[in-house]
């Protein structure tokens, strides 16, 4: 059973700078953003700092001694050109017990003047894994960021498996959604940003699926309902991903989620949204980013003109019928 492969990040270093074509008409319906710069990211995040933007993702495989860190990228726009800064050192705790070669997954919210960057931590192909945080107040500023430990928690006698973090805010209250496999997605509430608290609730499963191949939860509201966008089935196998972004609704943060037909995402619902495109292999590892009333979503793919390393990709979602689309 495998929560998160990444294997193929061992050479996502040398991807070049690309473009990825695509469209952006005017009239705000769904496009998919041409991009320009360093393209390479696994399981992207995206958000503003003043007139910058930044795209955080998984680092890349280093050694269980040296893991390495959450890659950090900048763009003035959000089509480009965007250029990798660096990345964030793995802390010291993250090196003892994990048997982790980089850091995972990560999300970044900002809250007052503070941005808060959660991450995964995990021993490969186990839930023995960790949600860790790290705080600043200058997000380009790689040196600056303070790790605050681990906040979250799994190990191989639970059923769920704490990575793939997404922390959103809902009327002023914050929580945090995750999971990847097992027994599938999680919510809870977030006590002072950093302290998950009351029940778990469970979003999304897929029993009588082998494996489970569910993870990467991202929640946003739109209207009168709460979206909850998931990647299913397997990431990082090359030509041979199947990866794939799937979504549900809810009229609350908790659920219960349904899909189009009115299936229940605990019990196996889910309406597949996206899917690989051309070169692109797969969909997955998203996040969800909303600017100017025009909700995006960010995610990798893996393209066959790059010998299949990871490629981030941005595409505006158009509405329908109260539910996401794409061109």
């Amino acid at each position: 059973m495998k929560p998160k492969t990444v294997a193929l990040l061992v050479l996502s270093g040398l991807l070049s700078s690309c473009t990825r074509l695509g469209s952006t008409p005017s009239d705000g319906g769904p496009a998919l953003l041409t991009l320009t710069g360093e393209l390479d990211a696994h399981d992207p995040t995206l958000f503003k700092a003043g007139n910058t933007y930044y795209v955080f993702s998984t680092g890349l495989i280093q050694t269980e001694a040296d893991p390495g860190g959450i890659r950090v990228r900048s763009a003035p726009s959000l089509n480009g050109e965007w250029k990798v800064q660096g990345a964030i050192t793995a802390p010291e705790w993250a090196k003892n017990g994990y048997h982790a070669n980089n850091l995972w997954a990560p999300n970044v919210v900002k809250n007052g003047d503070t941005y808060y960057l959660y991450y995964a931590v995990s021993e490969f192909g186990k839930n023995h894994s960790a949600i860790g945080l790290a705080t600043t107040t200058t997000p380009g500023d790689l040196g600056s960021w303070q790790d605050q430990g681990p906040i979250l928690t799994s190990n191989t006698t639970d059923d769920f498996n704490a990575i793939d973090p997404h922390v959103f805010n809902d009327g002023g209250q914050w929580w945090i959604s995750y999971g990847s496999f097992w027994s599938g997605l999680k919510l809870q509430k977030l006590q002072d940003m950093k302290t998950p608290t009351g029940d778990r609730v469970a979003l999304a499963d897929r029993p009588g699926v082998q494996y489970n191949p569910i993870e990467g939860p991202a929640i946003t509201k739109h209207g009168s309902y709460y979206y909850l966008f998931m990647s299913w089935d397997f990431c990082c196998q090359g030509r041979n991903t199947t990866y794939k972004l799937a979504v549900g609704r809810s009229t609350s943060v908790t659920g219960p989620y349904v899909d189009r037909t009115g299936k229940a995402l605990t019990e196996g619902g889910g309406t597949v949204l996206l899917t690989g495109q051309g070169s692109l292999v797969g969909a997955g590892g998203e996040d969800v980013y909303t600017e100017g009333g025009n909700t995006h979503l960010i995610y990798h793919s893996y393209d066959a003109n790059q010998n299949y390393l990871p490629t981030m990709s941005i595409r505006r979602l158009g509405w329908s019928g109260d539910w996401p689309t794409v061109e």
